[in-house]
């Protein structure tokens, strides 16, 4: 089956969706939310030794709740996930949110990366995460920028800066997309900083066009300033992948489990103890499921999507006052 990207090569060409990005570029953090125009179906499922999480027990499939209203990825470790906070409050301002009775409980997931060591001024009085997150909820469209925005703002890799990421692929009757924020102990970028560890599976020049770095030898772990320092939970690398196939929850958690392949083709290494790795999963379909055989097409078209997702954020990523990374544009 020929994959080929949707119109905008966002998540948001999952019908459904949208995005919005909050960013503070003094702090160098933000934070970024997905949408469903309607409750999603979602699940999850963690890789990395270091995660930082809200609300993702209940999204094993065996739990009770069945569908969430959002899926918030942020920058600020543990700091971060008050701003699942400022998106339930937007949910909730607009009546949305799941039915207990007289009652409406806004059900946002999340997850965070560590970005306190990246130049930003961090020496807040009160926690500005809550904020950036009804703001971020606020500003959700279809449309939305990538690189050094809302999560991705502050994230670093183990050799430049990193980023927010997207892309999407149509798959037969259905469309696949990721959400990403890299911010990985590991490199995007092959040991020469020009190559992506992800170039076989670019599409149409989508982070430059250099493809593979045929100078690379398997086995030697490319130089990784991070992994030199080998400080515990300072990094991680968190995603969406969305899909508009009518998936069940235990489906959507194998999704997820697929999907994190496209982290092990674009980030080396990946999965550390030092990393939160995690890929949520929503689908925006009716849970009646669908046969085994999509199901594994899905899963390799997350997957792909996920390792073009990383290595476009970091593409995308651009320069700031106080780096302390260089981004991959300005390599030359």
């Amino acid at each position: 089956m020929h994959l080929k990207p949707g119109p905008r090569n966002l998540i948001t060409d999952v019908p459904g969706l949208k995005v919005g990005n909050a960013q503070n570029d003094t702090l160098k953090s933000g934070t970024t939310v997905l949408v469903g125009d309607a409750p999603m179906v979602a699940s999850c499922h963690v890789m990395g030794g270091a995660p930082g999480t809200r609300e993702t027990d209940l999204l094993a499939p065996d739990k009770t709740v069945a569908a969430v209203d959002a899926l918030v990825l942020s920058g600020g470790s543990a700091f971060g996930l008050d701003a699942c906070s400022g998106v339930m409050d937007g949910l909730h301002a607009d009546g949305r949110g799941f039915e207990v009775g007289p009652v409406r409980v806004p059900i946002v997931p999340g997850a965070i990366v560590f970005d306190l060591l990246n130049g930003g001024d961090k020496d807040w009085r009160d926690t500005p995460y809550r904020t950036l997150g009804l703001s971020a909820y606020r500003a959700a469209d279809v449309d939305f920028e990538i690189g050094s925005v809302g999560g991705g703002t502050g994230a670093l890799t183990g050799a430049e800066k990193g980023g927010l990421g997207s892309a999407s692929f149509r798959a037969g009757a259905f469309t696949v997309g990721a959400l990403v924020i890299a911010n990985p102990v590991g490199t995007v970028t092959t040991p020469g900083g020009r190559h992506f560890w992800a170039a076989p599976y670019e599409v149409e020049n989508e982070f430059g066009g250099m493809g593979p770095d045929l100078a690379v030898l398997g086995g030697a772990i490319p130089h990784s300033a991070k992994l030199a320092e080998a400080h515990s939970g300072e990094n991680t690398t968190i995603a969406i992948v969305a899909t508009d196939a009518p998936l069940t929850k235990a489906q959507c958690h194998r999704l997820a489990v697929a999907a994190h392949d496209g982290m092990a083709r674009a980030i080396v290494p990946s999965h550390t103890p030092f990393d939160g790795d995690l890929v949520f999963t929503a689908s925006t379909g009716d849970a009646t499921g669908v046969d085994e055989v999509t199901l594994v097409t899905l899963g390799h078209a997350a997957a792909t999507c996920l390792a073009r997702a990383i290595a476009r954020g970091v593409f995308e990523a651009t320069s700031a006052p106080g780096d302390v990374l260089p981004c991959w544009q300005d390599r030359g």
